[in-house]
């Protein structure tokens, strides 16, 4: 067994796994009696959609959106080490687990995905199936354990390529999804929808 497997086998223990499995299952349960579509409508499951202006956007197992949630591990684990690095790594990766999941319930509500289509060029946007719900969480695992074994100035090296990248390709990204849901801006509208 390697070194890192074992540190990471020391790091969270069972009972840690245990709650984060519970978490990650409760808010598929959530979403599923909210009325979720458990895969995408289209009846097939792909690894990666790339066409983020089609109704099978945040349908399948990753998307342009998926660096997003990896990006959220890594500000949650930044977080979670300043407020609470006495605390286990098992306990700090559950509370981000909590935050993301209920952020992926509130993101599947009318109220969030009204708002998408209002404020941002996101007028196909009918909310997100289970499998990308979830798929979205465990990219957010990713990104903290990430955060956990990578230097510092790695981690922010990767946020700061995935923006940009994703920004250039898409015209969207994290900061400027953040900014559209808060504080919607014309110049920005414009520019996503090609102007």
């Amino acid at each position: 067994m390697s070194s890192d497997s074992l540190a990471f086998r020391h790091s969270i223990k069972p009972i840690w796994l245990l709650f984060a499995v519970t978490v990650v299952i409760a808010a598929a349960v959530t979403l599923l009696a909210m009325g979720r579509e458990p895969i995408c409508k289209c009846g097939y499951v792909k690894l990666w959609h790339g066409v983020t202006m089609s109704s099978e956007n945040s349908q399948h197992i990753s998307d342009w959106y998926t660096f997003s949630h990896i990006i959220h591990g890594f500000i949650f684990y930044a977080l979670l080490w300043l407020v609470g690095r006495n605390w286990s790594l098992g306990l700090r990766l559950v509370l981000a687990l909590i935050v993301e999941s209920a952020w992926e319930i509130f993101e599947n509500t009318d109220f969030i995905i009204n708002r998408y289509r209002e404020a941002t060029i996101s007028l196909d946007y009918y909310g997100d199936s289970v499998l990308n719900s979830v798929c979205d969480v465990l990219a957010m695992v990713a990104g903290f354990l990430l955060a956990w074994r990578l230097p510092v100035a790695v981690t922010i090296i990767a946020a700061l390529a995935m923006e940009l990248i994703v920004g250039a390709i898409i015209r969207d990204n994290l900061t400027l999804n953040i900014i559209m849901l808060l504080w919607p801006l014309d110049a920005i509208k414009g520019w996503q929808a090609g102007g």
